[in-house]
């Protein structure tokens, strides 16, 4: 049975295991390495999600997550990467959150506003050996690959990508937020520009449970 979560940006936790050795070994390190079954799971609690936007020519990045992003996964396994492949996701995008009231409200608006965006879902759909990680995200009702990086050391696991909003038919969205914010966007050569592309960061420590 799936479980949901609200995933909050926090720190990371790790959980180690070590090696088993002849040579005496204090109390607490002996007890840790008898813990060899081990199970892991998702845990919201060491989740965060950052989107990096740019602006002006020479793309200066503006960061920012969103605030209610509801994650479900099929549970505890012995294998790390079996959960992260059952991991599926909706965001809210009137939740965007960039530490700015104003902002927030004119990417709401002028960008999800304009393609009529109230969700964006997706879902890890595998990793793979070579270190490349695919993610289905559906958005303005288009589904889309996207192929990124991903890291996974024992519990400790994260994915890095670039997207083009373009894919997702979102060209008029840009251009609405960016024509809203033309001051803002203007750098020092004097034009106004809002890129397309967008940068992706998903963190996450899965819990781990040794016996």
């Amino acid at each position: 049975m799936k479980k949901s979560f609200i995933i909050l940006s926090v720190g990371m936790l790790f959980l180690g295991l070590g090696s088993c050795s002849s040579e005496p070994k204090t109390e607490e390190t002996t007890a840790e390495e008898t813990k060899t079954d081990c199970t892991y799971a998702y845990d919201s609690s060491t989740s965060s999600l950052v989107w990096t936007a740019f602006k002006f020519t020479e793309k200066k990045g503006v960061e920012g997550t969103f605030n209610v992003i509801s994650v479900e996964s099929d549970g505890a396994a012995k294998d790390a990467k079996k959960v992260l492949e059952s991991i599926s996701f909706l965001i809210e995008t009137n939740s965007v959150e960039t530490q700015n009231e104003e902002r927030n409200g004119k990417i709401a608006k002028l960008f999800f506003g304009t393609i009529g965006t109230e969700n964006i879902k997706g879902k890890i759909k595998s990793l793979s050996d070579n270190g490349k990680a695919t993610i289905e995200i559906e958005m303005n009702e288009i589904k889309k690959d996207v192929v990124g990086e991903y890291t996974l050391e024992d519990a400790n696991f994260s994915f890095t990508a670039t997207i083009d909003v373009v894919d997702w038919k979102a060209g008029s969205a840009i251009t609405a937020l960016n024509t809203a914010c033309k001051d803002l966007h203007t750098g020092a050569d004097g034009k106004s520009k809002l890129w397309s592309e967008v940068d992706l960061s998903f963190t996450t420590t899965l819990k781990k449970e040794c016996k």
